[in-house]
C-alpha cells in the first residue's frame, strides 16, 4: 500500500512538475501538522514521527524536512480551512493514495500513544474533505494502530 504512495512522489521528481511536488508535499505536511497541533501539546513523539514519515515518504533530507515544515506551518497558518490542502491531494492521488494519506495522519495521531478527541475531529474532517468512504476510513485507523 504504501508503495503507491511512494511511487506518486517519486514521480513528481521531475524538474517540470517542481511546483506541483512542492504544493503535494505542503499539502500532506500541513494536514500532518495540523492533526500534530490539534491536541495543543507538543510531544516529542509526534515531532519524531512528523519528521520520519516526510523523510520516508518524500526522500527528503533534515534540512529540506525544516523547510517543509516551515512552510507548511506558514501556510497552515494562514489558511482558514483545510481546502487548498485536499485539493492539491485530490488532484494528485488515487484514491487508494488518500486512504494512505488518512493512515499517515491516524499513526501521527498514535506516536504519543493515545488519540485526543480534536484529532479524531481533524483526521474525519479531513477524510471527508478527501472523499475517504467511512469503511475506508476506519481500515485506516486499525492498520496505523497495528503498525
Amino acid at each position: 500500500m504504501f508503495k503507491q504512495i511512494k511511487q506518486l512522489f517519486a514521480s513528481f521528481d521531475e524538474p517540470q512538475l517542481s511546483m506541483q511536488e512542492h504544493d503535494l508535499k505542503t499539502a500532506v505536511a500541513a494536514l500532518l501538522i495540523e492533526v500534530m497541533r490539534a491536541d495543543t501539546k507538543l510531544d516529542h513523539n509526534e515531532q519524531q514521527t512528523l519528521t520520519i514519515t516526510l523523510k520516508k515518504y518524500f526522500n527528503l533530507t533534515d534540512i529540506q524536512v525544516d523547510e517543509l515544515t516551515t512552510n507548511a506551518a506558514s501556510s497552515l497558518d494562514e489558511s482558514i480551512d483545510y481546502f487548498q490542502f485536499s485539493k492539491q491531494i485530490n488532484e494528485h492521488c488515487s484514491a487508494a493514495q488518500r486512504i494512505e494519506i488518512i493512515e499517515l495522519l491516524w499513526r501521527l495521531a498514535y506516536a504519543d500513544g493515545e488519540i485526543d478527541p480534536q484529532e479524531d475531529y481533524v483526521i474525519r474532517k479531513v477524510a471527508g474533505l478527501l472523499y475517504v468512504t467511512h469503511v475506508d476510513f476506519i481500515a485506516a485507523k486499525i492498520a496505523a494502530t497495528n503498525h
